[in-house]
């Protein structure tokens, strides 16, 4: 009998926002004929491609709805439950909101692995909930095939906090508040490639709360905020700058990667999501001469998980959100990683 630990990862065919469903394909499910129910009071609904729905309770405040879940993207279950939560979280922080309380969506095949590797992954949510100050309040569970775990959250925004995905404004500056490249990262852990240098820094973006988007929401001059996940840089830019009725300029030499990336990508890893992605919006994109295109490929579809907030802000008027940035420890993501432009045939252009 073996005593080898447990690898999650191992049990799952996917890992982390890398799970996703395409957007091409995301699209033709959510195909309906059914006439939206007419309520007023729905502000964000799934008809805008938005982080979660919101609500508002008629008093100058709205109610924030989500939920997020996925299967094992590091092999440590505290960690997993860790970085599914902080994930969860986001897109509440994404909406300029504050989490209130989180309910957990665990799946587990229970003739596979032990209940004891799940009560992990539970604390590991727990902490994170706590970190955020919500109570982990409930939840649901069900034996399934593969692991799953993840949250549905609630949280509130002050209506004029509210942020959109699609209300980003010609000449606007862009900003990312994490790396890019996790995806690439835990690909190599899965394949038994993951340098033991590389592991702490993955593990330590992807359980680090985006709590600055609260903050963001309160000034005037951020105009737009989603959260990069699973469709990859690339795939949520272009959906704020198609909401927007915009195009965009991505700043390639301004976006920053986690250490060992450029050599995974060298070593030609990647996630299989990534072609997914790409292949769903490749026709909306072009590279400037001078791009290496082999590396941005890799890089720019990657699949975040518990990836950095995407922001844009009013040319001229960056001052507030670079202060704020420089509160929570972001320093280093005050440079503009592009800029939205008038509609072009291209949604988005690398340069």
């Amino acid at each position: 009998m073996t005593n080898d630990p447990i690898k999650l990862t191992q049990y799952s065919h996917g890992a982390g926002c890398g799970c996703k469903i395409s957007p091409k394909i995301l699209d033709e499910i959510l195909k309906s004929n059914l006439a939206w129910p007419g309520n007023g009071n729905l502000l964000v609904g799934n008809n805008s491609k938005d982080d979660a729905a919101v609500y508002d309770l008629g008093n100058g405040t709205a109610l924030i709805s989500t939920t997020d879940f996925f299967m094992p993207i590091v092999d440590d279950p505290f960690d997993f439950g860790r970085i599914a939560a902080a994930n969860s979280i986001s897109d509440v922080y994404a909406m300029g909101g504050k989490p209130l309380m989180a309910i957990a969506i665990l799946g587990w095949p229970v003739e596979k692995l032990s209940a004891e590797l799940a009560q992990n992954i539970l604390e590991g949510g727990r902490a994170i909930c706590s970190e955020a100050g919500i109570p982990l309040a409930g939840g649901h569970s069900i034996d399934s095939p593969e692991p799953i775990f993840g949250l549905s959250v609630t949280g509130i925004v002050e209506i004029e906090n509210l942020k959109k995905n699609n209300t980003a404004r010609e000449d606007d500056l862009l900003f990312l508040t994490k790396p890019l490249g996790v995806g690439i990262l835990s690909t190599a852990q899965k394949r038994g490639l993951l340098k033991e240098e590389h592991l702490a820094g993955m593990v330590e973006q992807m359980t680090s709360l985006n709590k600055v988007g609260e903050a963001l929401g309160k000034i005037n001059s951020v105009t737009a905020i989603t959260d990069v996940t699973g469709f990859g840089l690339l795939g949520h830019l272009i959906e704020m700058a198609e909401g927007s009725g915009l195009s965009a300029e991505l700043y390639y030499d301004k976006i920053q990667m986690p250490g060992g990336v450029k050599e995974y990508i060298a070593q030609r890893i990647s996630p299989d999501a990534t072609f997914r992605n790409w292949n769903s919006y490749s026709d909306k994109v072009t590279f400037e001469k001078g791009i290496n295109v082999m590396e941005a490929f890799t890089l720019l579809p990657d699949p975040q998980t518990n990836g950095g907030l995407l922001f844009s802000v009013k040319k001229g008027s960056i001052e507030e959100a670079m202060a704020v940035l420089k509160n929570y420890g972001l320093e280093k993501f005050c440079s503009p990683i592009g800029r939205m432009t008038n509609s072009k045939e291209k949604i988005v252009l690398v340069k």
